[in-house]
Order: C-alpha cells, then sequence, then structure tokens
C-alpha cells in the first residue's frame, strides 16, 4: 500500500509541477486559468501543491485551458516521470 501511495504522490507531483511551468511559461495568470476555464481557484491550487488526486476530466481541462491537446499535455507529463513509471506493478 505504501509503494501505490508513494506513485500516486509523484503522479501528483509531477503533475503539480508540468501544470505550474506550463502556465507560468505562457504568463497565464492562476486568475484567468480559473475565472475562464471554470477550474475552481481551489483545485488549481491542489493541482498546483500535489494535493489533489485529479479526475481524468479535469486533467484534460487544464490541458485545453493551456491551449494544449489532452495527448501534448500527456506527453510533458509522461516525460516528467520518466520512461520507467508505472502506476500499478506487475
Amino acid at each position: 500500500m505504501q509503494q501505490q501511495d508513494y506513485k500516486i504522490l509523484q503522479f501528483n507531483q509531477a503533475l503539480a509541477k508540468v501544470t505550474k511551468q506550463l502556465r507560468e511559461t505562457q504568463k497565464i495568470s492562476a486568475n484567468k486559468l480559473t475565472n475562464e476555464y471554470e477550474l475552481g481557484s481551489g483545485n488549481l491550487s491542489r493541482i498546483e501543491n500535489a494535493v489533489y488526486n485529479c479526475k481524468f476530466i479535469t486533467i484534460w481541462k487544464v490541458s485545453e485551458a493551456l491551449g494544449l491537446k489532452f495527448s501534448e499535455f500527456s506527453k510533458f507529463l509522461e516525460d516528467e516521470l520518466g520512461d520507467d513509471f508505472k502506476l500499478i506493478d506487475e
């Protein structure tokens, strides 16, 4: 169970880093992102601080709000996590 919790933490930290980096690179304020794309300021803050287990639909909304296709956003996420990352042990 601890290994699974650690992997979820790793995923959340990578999601936080990628989201914040892309938002700051594009010079999009957190307020604009939350207000214009209905993400909720609390949700975005929790995502960027890695304290939120996002639903798939929320991650999709974040990617669109950042002007990316979900596949593009997930590629940034995969790159951050590394090739050997898996949520499920085999």
